[in-house]
């Protein structure tokens, strides 16, 4: 009689541990890219919903390949307003996120050097403001950025502006900057926590007794070793900003030009759904690029 060894008995928990990622990720990142994928090779009807299908069955492969359109893909590439607006997400969402490192590195690596009894208090205090809607934390800012709120008031009392003067900052890219970093520290700070907490302190003790500066310290082994929290924390925040909606929507002006912006204008303005689903394929290629970078980096430093 054949004895089944404990590894056999724990490989059907072994396949569930890795099927149920696979499935979530076919289940809601999967068959919804694939019915926007339909959606965009399709054209524009007056109808519900607003597109003429395609694929609805095919006999054999060549009838695929002829139901195949690229019309929206190429309007895509001969109207400069959506390459305008895929160029300047990236922009914004460049400059966001070098912005959201200047200021949750210091952040990060101040909470990690502090002592032990208080970091769950600090690590509280970074996580606090998830318990607020997101879209009321960027409501509360237009009513500090609006040129009669809360920040030209303050610069009046202390005498920076005059009675008559205002901060005239509300509807422009320097607005939207504010709400992105606002809104995506935490998502900075927590994965640079993470790293720069693990740092073997007794590393940068040697390096004092060997006379190296506290700064050059600093860039030859506090910063390389945080590599990995840096990487991850900029891919957390970089990603969805490129695709940001709310923020430009609501802090921004006319000018501020961001592909999400422009995809909700054709989903919902246009009603031309092909168009739109062709918009969000290319945004999300556009963003499966930093991925691929962040996985080789992942790979290297293992």
């Amino acid at each position: 009689m054949a004895i089944s060894s404990p590894e056999n008995r724990q490989s059907p928990t072994r396949w569930l541990v890795v099927i149920l990622p696979y499935l979530w990720l076919l289940l809601f990142f999967a068959a919804p890219f694939l019915i926007i994928l339909k959606i965009s090779f399709s054209d524009t009807a007056i109808a519900m919903p607003p597109y003429t299908p395609v694929f609805e069955g095919f006999a054999k492969i060549g009838d695929f390949f002829s139901q195949l359109d690229f019309e929206n893909y190429l309007f895509l590439t001969e109207d400069p307003l959506y390459i305008e607006a895929y160029l300047s997400s990236l922009r914004i969402a460049f400059i966001s996120t070098f912005l959201l490192l200047l200021i949750g590195y210091p952040m990060a690596l101040a909470m990690a050097r502090a002592p032990s009894t208080i970091r769950p208090t600090l690590l509280m205090l970074v996580i606090l403001p998830f318990w607020t809607s997101f879209l009321i934390r960027v409501y509360a800012w237009i009513g500090i950025l609006k040129p009669e709120g809360l920040l030209t008031l303050l610069f009046q009392t202390i005498g920076f502006l005059g009675p008559d003067e205002q901060v005239n900052i509300f509807r422009t890219d320097t607005a939207v900057f504010i709400g992105i970093v606002y809104s995506y520290l935490p998502f900075m700070v927590l994965p640079l926590y993470s790293a720069l907490e693990k740092l073997d302190g007794t590393l940068l003790e040697a390096a004092n007794d060997l006379g190296c500066p506290p700064w050059k310290a600093f860039w030859k082994i506090t910063f390389p070793l945080s590599l990995p929290g840096v990487i991850a924390g900029s891919m957390i925040c970089f990603i969805p900003i490129t695709g940001e909606f709310v923020i430009p929507d609501l802090l921004g002006g006319a000018e501020t030009l961001m592909i999400g912006k422009t995809l909700w204008t054709e989903f919902f303005g246009n009603r031309d759904w092909p168009l739109a689903s062709a918009v969000a394929v290319l945004l999300l290629l556009l963003l499966v690029v930093p991925i691929a970078i962040f996985q080789n980096q992942q790979k290297k430093v293992a």
